[in-house]
């Protein structure tokens, strides 16, 4: 063939097609129809001012009087446009001005037509210049047009929902929103929300949008129906910068970052353990930051860190933290005291039948904040036990418990009940599926709490009793230098432990004597009673003959042979009572020995 091609073009000959079957007419007419239905949207106000001709030569051939009646229309329909467009869709003010401004010009166009001609001068140049005109917002208005495609791929949607495996379900609304758009979908009966999650991949594909674009969430209020979202533009693709403390209390809510939907994510840490999980990279640092930054602007919250990293992620803070260890032994003893805080806080709320501990400034709830809890297990294992008893009793006296690790698996929390009595738990992105069942709790991730198909750093996913369906969040960044400037912001603001918490803590540990059990001697709740009774005769004696300037708080202790917490809390109850009063700072004496000494006046 290729040597009969060359002896033909040294002839002279040159091959030409035979077209004679083809018929072009018909594959220009169908090209150009489906063209133009593809566009029908976008070419709507040239196909207007294309229809506006004929009908204004009718209206002036044959009914040139009617033009009083286009004004009054024309007139009714741009001011109902403007008032109530609201109940056709037009939601907002600037589309119903658009409305109502097209249907004017084009109703005094026609009613010019009717009366003129729609040939006469000027009135086509006026119709091209404002189709031209009012034509580039139709074209620009993006949510008119994202509208008309989910429109138009919903459509196939009973196509698409048998090979998707959810035949039956049908769409019932659809939403455009700045990121995508948003349906409920009604299942059909025996099919579950459950059933949807595990065909995500199916229904990516048959709509045909990118991978991980989207999201299922279950409807409250009927096991039935469920929200689909689709993510067309990521809001969470780039950093969002912290805009600075979102609390004053620890009372509200701690603004952690944004939903995909533009919504802040706000969680309530008063009373509440919280676990935060991910791998290396994830963003569990830019969360420890975020609490910090908010924490440490809240002046009824005092916050202990623990950093077995030798303090790189929290020694930055150092300035808003009461207390931080760095080493095995300083966790260990921090935690220690915790625990001896916890039992005086205790100790004070059942003396004075209480059951919470209220924070306030001088009265400040405590948190122990953990950075990589995992390394507690092999470096601090004796700190594991004073972690659980934390875990499980501090909710009452308003001591707090935050643990981030990589991977909260059985022996990375050291075999005790901590991560089950975590509120809150907070994952980043993991590697295996499983780890987001060890994080958030089992069988999270079937239920659609994919925290393995997170793809950038800072973005999560947040359990909390508020928060029972997965719904994406990206935390705040603070850069390093934010972090400094915020740290010296509130250093001077920082409140420092109650009386009884400091009382608690300089309680020396008590040593048990092993001596011989004197059966005459009562036990139990009788021997405790007796104990306690013998206290407080003995203390009562002491108030009595102290002198004018009261008795020291050292004299008290060693009259009634009580701990130093239970001491405070016994004087506060006496002096609410009016049994007892405080001469000066540290010192005491009874209410009814005043009269016995004159006042300072009188004497001199």
């Amino acid at each position: 063939m290729r040597r009969k091609a060359r002896r033909m073009r040294r002839l002279g000959v040159q091959p030409i097609a035979d077209v004679s079957d083809v018929e072009f007419a018909e594959l220009i007419t169908s090209g150009i129809a489906r063209f133009l239905w593809r566009y029908r949207s976008e070419a709507t106000p040239i196909t207007i001012a294309v229809l506006s001709v004929p009908a204004g030569m009718v209206l002036h051939r044959w009914y040139p009087a009617w033009w009083p009646a286009v004004a009054l229309v024309t007139a009714t329909m741009a001011g109902a446009l403007a008032i109530a467009g609201r109940w056709v869709n037009l939601t907002r003010a600037i589309e119903r001005g658009y409305a109502a401004i097209t249907t004017a010009v084009l109703g005094g166009w026609l009613t010019a037509a009717t009366i003129m001609g729609p040939l006469s001068n000027p009135l086509p140049a006026v119709l091209t210049l404002g189709c031209l005109v009012l034509a580039v917002p139709w074209w620009a208005h993006r949510r008119r047009r994202a509208r008309v495609r989910v429109e138009r791929t919903l459509a196939a949607w009973p196509e698409i929902s048998p090979a998707i495996g959810l035949a039956g379900s049908r769409i019932q609304s659809a939403i455009v929103d700045l990121w995508g758009y948003r349906t409920r979908i009604a299942l059909a009966r025996g099919q579950t929300v459950e059933d949807a999650i595990a065909r995500i991949p199916g229904i990516e594909s048959a709509l045909g949008t990118r991978r991980g674009a989207v999201r299922i969430q279950p409807v409250p209020e009927k096991a039935n129906r469920l929200e689909l979202r689709v993510i067309e533009t990521d809001p969470h693709a780039d950093a969002i910068s912290w805009p600075g403390p979102s609390v004053s209390t620890i009372r509200d809510p701690i603004e952690l970052g944004v939903f995909e939907d533009g919504s802040p994510v706000r969680v309530s840490f008063k009373r509440r353990h919280a676990l935060v999980g991910g791998v290396a990279g994830a963003g569990k640092s830019g969360a420890v930051n975020v609490l910090m930054g908010n924490l440490s602007a809240c002046p009824d919250v005092i916050v202990w860190g623990i950093d077995l990293k030798r303090g790189m992620e929290l020694l930055p803070w150092q300035a808003c933290l009461d207390r931080v260890a760095v080493t095995p032994k300083e966790a260990t003893a921090l935690l220690r005291d915790a625990v001896r805080v916890l039992d005086g806080r205790a100790d004070m709320l059942a003396m004075r039948g209480l059951r919470v501990w209220d924070p306030a400034p001088d009265a400040p709830a405590l948190i122990i904040l953990i950075d990589e809890y995992a390394e507690l297990v092999d470096d601090a294992p004796e700190a594991i036990g004073y972690a659980d008893s934390i875990a499980r009793r501090g909710r009452a006296v308003a001591e707090t418990l935050i643990a981030a690790t990589q991977r909260p698996s059985q022996k990375a929390m050291g075999n005790s009940a901590v991560r089950s009595q975590m509120d809150i738990r907070i994952s980043f992105r993991v590697r295996e599926r499983r780890d987001a069942d060890l994080i958030l709790g089992a069988g999270m991730h079937k239920a659609g709490w994919h925290a393995d198909k997170l793809d950038a750093p800072g973005k999560f996913l947040l359990s909390a009793p508020e928060f029972d369906i997965p719904r994406r969040g990206r935390t705040y960044l603070l850069n390093d230098d934010t972090v400094q400037w915020t740290a010296i912001q509130h250093a001077d603001r920082r409140p420092v432990l109650d009386v009884i918490s400091l009382a608690a803590l300089h309680e020396p540990p008590c040593e048990r004597e092993e001596t011989a059990e004197d059966p005459h001697q009562p036990r139990g709740r009788h021997a405790r009673q007796a104990a306690s009774q013998a206290a407080e005769d003995a203390l009562s004696a002491a108030l009595r003959d102290a002198p004018r300037e009261g008795a020291s708080i050292g004299d008290l202790l060693e009259a009634a042979s009580m701990s130093r917490p239970t001491l405070y809390r016994r004087l506060a109850q006496l002096e609410d009572q009016g049994i007892a009063v405080q001469v000066s700072r540290g010192r005491w004496r009874s209410a009814a020995t005043d009269a016995e000494y004159p006042a300072l006046g009188d004497e001199e």
